[in-house]
């Protein structure tokens, strides 16, 4: 049976999310649940040693995923979409996207997963006094000054990935507090950027003659619920080249990043609640009740989508090398004359480790297709290793490959418990690794040392975080704020389904993080060596 038979016309929210390895449209109706929902394949490239993605591609990804909604709408309800109450668009944070003053691209899209801009890092961080990562906007800007490259002088505007999709649809030069917040450090108390930090970066870059003021090509900052813009006739052609769905005017929510989202989708926006979002890339992100006592380069500094201050544990390096594993899976499999599907498949190898010894039975495994900050790489090479008394086993292999998803994020997380004494009451989890039901989130239980939670709403990710974004701008009551939307409305009575760390989960990984920590000298000699 039809559970949505009757079509929600106008009463609908979309929220698209260019993720970093799938761009995903969901609609959502008054009740907050998806209604429609497509999505569409891609994946970054390395060129010239610079991890990119080619904007004709996003628009190809941003038009086929919303194509395959209305699809899918249209085969629900037996008619097209035809209105939309309100829009979203959020995407991977930070990179490097300069245009000039005739929106021509100045430099090829610099993603977060570069490991280029250790210079400027450092240097900004020193001269500001706060932290600033190698993948946030600021640095990538202050590298490229500090490289000599010509484009820095016609920059007219740079942004996120997100605020330039947004840009292209509405005209409107804005972004989310939360995304902002991974181009310049914000002061959460005028949910601003941080006007003292603006003026030591022009003080810093005066002797570069560059014609621009920072805070003169930095997007606008806006909290969630803020009107930013509406739909222009040329950007509905741009969403939907055939003309016939979507017509100007309908209204925007601020763009976010992926980790905002990540924390409106699991309710994680007010203090002492903390999620993980753990796909291509893992970060786990804990709403603090105070600042943090001082700098550490392994934490990020961030905000959610309403300006709460949030300490952010990012790593680069998540599941890829776990899916390069997998499907390597499949295609022995097939090479014997079967055939097995995704999910099947998936649940296989995360199921196995489960069955593996605690520590994984004593093998090694690094995930570092990239850089990896925490960790003070630069490059990545995968690695697996195992010791002659090893016990190779498909179920000590998998939880090998399980356990190295966590274990660089553990390293940061416990900067934040230990030094800083940070409790969260509990971590909810969502992402790809949390798919398969039970497994990655016992895994992350252990691994974290804290309990974690899963809903049922984990698997629609960030593109049904910004969609709520959008349902808030439209249906919020005055004065309402977000935690109070959330938590009263969209999130009233559904808990999820909580897992406590096993003490076995528990010092089972820690004998693993021992042993990984001690052979991060040999990740070192791979980069150094394999080249």
């Amino acid at each position: 049976m039809n559970k949505h038979p009757t079509a929600p016309e106008g009463k609908t929210f979309l929220g698209i999310e260019l993720g970093s390895t799938r761009i995903k449209a969901v609609l959502i109706g008054e009740d907050f649940a998806p209604v429609a929902s497509g999505g569409f394949d891609w994946e970054n490239r390395l060129e010239n040693g610079v991890w990119t993605y080619h904007l004709d591609d996003v628009w190809a990804g941003l038009q086929a995923s919303f194509a395959v909604l209305c699809e899918d709408y249209k085969q629900k309800y037996s008619k097209p979409l035809e209105s939309i109450g309100a829009i979203g668009i959020s995407a991977m944070m930070h990179g490097y996207l300069p245009f000039d003053k005739n929106d021509a691209q100045l430099a090829e899209f610099r993603t977060w997963r570069n490991t280029t801009t250790l210079q400027a890092a450092d240097i900004l961080t020193k001269e500001c006094n706060f932290n600033i990562p190698q993948r946030w906007s600021v640095a990538h800007l202050y590298q490229a000054m500090l490289n000599g490259e010509a484009h820095v002088g016609d920059i007219a505007f740079f942004t996120t990935l997100a605020g330039y999709v947004h840009y292209k649809l509405t005209g409107e030069k804005v972004l989310g507090i939360g995304d902002a917040s991974g181009m310049f450090p914000i002061d959460s108390t005028i949910n601003n950027y941080n006007q003292g930090m603006l003026a030591r970066f022009d003080q810093l870059a005066a002797d570069k003659g560059m014609p621009w003021k920072i805070a003169d090509i930095l997007p606008k900052v806006l909290a969630a619920g803020k009107d930013a813009g509406a739909l222009t006739p040329e950007g509905a052609k741009l969403l939907d080249p055939s003309g016939t769905l979507l017509s100007a005017g309908i209204p925007f929510c601020p763009p976010e990043g992926d980790a905002g989202t990540g924390m409106v989708a699991t309710n994680s926006v007010a203090p002492r609640t903390g999620n993980v979002s753990a796909g291509t890339s893992v970060f786990a992100m804990l709403v603090l009740e105070k600042e943090l006592s001082r700098i550490y380069v392994e934490i990020d500094m961030v905000t959610t989508p309403s300006g709460h201050p949030v300490a952010m544990a990012h790593c680069n390096n998540c599941t890829s090398d776990l899916d390069a594993w997998v499907r390597m899976f499949g295609e022995v499999i097939e090479r014997m004359g079967h055939k097995v599907s995704k999910p099947a498949l998936y649940d296989a190898v995360y199921f196995a480790a489960l069955e593996g010894e605690s520590d994984c039975g004593g093998l090694y495994s690094y995930n570092y297709l990239s850089g990896e900050p925490i960790t003070e790489f630069e490059e990545g090479r995968p690695l697996f290793a195992r010791m002659p008394d090893s016990k190779l086993t498909i179920a000590n292999f998998s939880r090998a490959l399980l356990f190295s998803t966590m274990a660089t994020l553990r390293l940061g997380m416990d900067i934040l418990t230990e030094k800083e004494n940070v409790r969260p009451l509990q971590i909810l989890g969502h992402g790809g690794l949390f798919k398969t039901k039970g497994v990655g989130q016992k895994l992350m239980a252990g691994a974290l040392n804290v309990p974690v939670s899963v809903m049922e709403s984990a698997g629609e990710g960030g593109a049904w975080g910004i969609a709520l974004l959008a349902a808030y701008l439209a249906q919020k009551g005055k004065d309402e704020t977000l935690e109070a939307f959330l938590a009263q409305k969209v999130f009233a009575g559904n808990e999820g389904t909580k897992v406590e760390p096993d003490p076995a989960d528990v010092q089972g990984f820690a004998v693993f993080m021992e042993r990984y920590v001690e052979g991060l000298a040999v990740e070192k000699a791979a980069v150094d060596n394999l080249k």
